[in-house]
């Protein structure tokens, strides 16, 4: 079985200040060994940069910051890479740039995609590994992902789409992990993005990620793209999630922000589009409905960012307030 070195991780930043160390911590404690780190920065406005920074100083990590994968040899990289973007890309945008600077790495086998507020397992990369030496034609392998508090429920231990109206749901959501058991992978139609690997083939024959869907529904997309390339699920792949952290996503205490609203069913509405466009009337009645229900609880801002959202207009001012001048653009 090849080595830990053989997984390289991307992690897209956006005013991660809070939560960074703790996923980088977690990464280079692996008991199966360090896998390549790549932090993609989106842009942020707080101390994300400077936060890695000093975490490498101060912990003696080899940082390379913005290296060019045809240009700097394994060997110089280091322990972390951080690369940085100008413009806030959306999450596909920046995973999209790690993934082609790791694919330039010719020793990258398995390219994980992970959330800078989620901290792996420490068994996490041997988890990976045995997975792939079992399943090594496979295309993108999930495990569980836990909420980081408390960290003995479960966030999603694979996705599920409804065709028709679009909506997503989480395996086992809510569920104590002590009792849950994994799915199978004919029980999950997609990967949860927050702790997502890929293979090299994956990567290779279907592409990197739409990035028009900006936040939300970018790994859904990617898993009906697969072909025959089968999902897997890794027993002992676990990570703990704190949830929402930058873009006001719901848990089970919480409900979603105007913000998260308006991408989520602006998300949903294109990836019917695309995938099952006799639903899209099915899908915008769903919408509807559900904007009643929240405006009946009182939260008007998400009501009208959920029908702007669904049907593809522009964003309501707490979403645009919150998005760059050349984030709008994109």
């Amino acid at each position: 079985m090849k080595g830990a070195e053989t997984i390289g991780v991307v992690i897209v930043t956006f005013n991660s200040t809070d939560v960074i160390v703790d996923c980088l911590d977690a990464l280079l404690a692996q008991t199966g060994g360090r896998p390549r780190v790549v932090v993609v920065d989106n842009a942020s406005s707080d101390e994300t940069v400077e936060t890695v920074r000093r975490w490498g100083a101060a912990g003696g990590v080899a940082l390379s910051e913005n290296p060019s994968g045809d240009r700097v040899t394994e060997a110089e990289l280091g322990d972390v890479a951080l690369l940085h973007s100008s413009v806030n890309l959306g999450f596909a945008g920046g995973v999209n740039l790690g993934l082609a600077f790791l694919a330039g790495l010719g020793s990258i086998d398995h390219f994980w995609v992970l959330n800078p507020d989620a901290a792996p397992d420490p068994g996490a990369t041997t988890a990976i590994l045995a997975m792939a030496a079992k399943e090594p034609g496979y295309g993108l392998m999930g495990g569980r992902v836990c909420y980081a508090a408390p960290s003995n429920l479960i966030q999603m231990d694979g996705g599920t789409v409804n065709f028709w109206t679009g909506v997503t749901g989480n395996v086992n959501l809510g569920k104590p992990a002590a009792e849950a058991v994994l799915p199978g992978a004919d029980e999950v139609d997609f990967i949860s993005g927050a702790s997502m690997v890929a293979s090299r083939r994956f990567y290779e024959s279907v592409g990197p990620m739409r990035e028009d869907y900006f936040l939300y529904y970018e790994e859904t997309d990617w898993a009906m793209r697969r072909g025959d390339l089968p999902l897997v699920v890794a027993p002992g792949l676990v990570v703990y999630h704190h949830a929402g952290t930058a873009i006001g996503s719901p848990t089970l205490d919480r409900m979603a922000s105007p913000f998260s609203f308006w991408f989520k069913y602006r998300g949903r509405t294109l990836f019917i589009r695309r995938f099952n466009p006799v639903a899209l009337p099915v899908t915008l009645a769903y919408a509807g409905a559900k904007a009643v229900q929240i405006l009946l609880k009182g939260a008007r801002p998400q009501a009208v960012a959920l029908l702007r959202g669904a049907l593809c207009l522009p964003p309501p001012k707490e979403v645009r307030d919150r998005l760059s001048p050349e984030a709008q653009k994109i």
